[in-house]
């Protein structure tokens, strides 16, 4: 029952968890009660972690199925979506600070041509962004590769050749 939905629909609910862990980065220290805060600052980091495991897991298969094109297009197709979406978190609401979470900039578009210290570069928000792309190119095709595998097993073989055959 838990394993029978679509790719599609496997990529949105991967995504709406790195939504959720994106938005819990939003919220300042101060927010939190001090006994709280390493929970939270857990949770944060579990819901980063999740996506491409729960996308993977969720996904009907065939049979014999493990990793197909569709799986092996699934993590590079995750990590572009969470990239923008955090890309537009960056441009209209801000940047957060990375181990503490809280907002650590105002928005990206409005420091996007200004002079001075509070400037930002288009370039140098490209890179940032780039940078944010290859973490999340990397980490979200390893994770759905390695949980394929761990589902269906890592190989699969027959062994004697005779009539008292062994699949192991």
């Amino acid at each position: 029952m838990f394993r029978k939905t679509t790719m599609r629909r496997a990529i949105g609910e991967g995504l709406l968890i790195y939504l959720a862990a994106q938005g819990l980065a939003l919220v300042p220290i101060s927010f939190w009660p001090p006994a709280i805060f390493p929970v939270a600052l857990i949770l944060r980091t579990a819901l980063f972690i999740v996506p491409p495991v729960w996308a993977a897991m969720r996904v009907v298969s065939t049979k014999r199925e493990k990793m197909s094109r569709r799986f092996w297009r699934l993590g590079p197709t995750m990590a572009v979506c969470a990239a923008a979406l955090s890309a537009l978190i960056a441009l209209f609401i801000g940047e957060t600070l990375v181990p503490w979470g809280g907002l650590n900039t105002a928005p990206d578009i409005t420091r996007l041509g200004l002079g001075g210290h509070a400037t930002l570069a288009l370039g140098a928000f490209a890179l940032s962004e780039l940078q944010n792309l290859g973490v999340l190119l990397v980490y979200y095709t390893i994770a759905v590769v390695c949980t394929r595998l761990a589902n269906g097993g890592f190989m699969r073989f027959t062994m004697p050749a005779g009539n008292g055959r062994v699949t192991l």
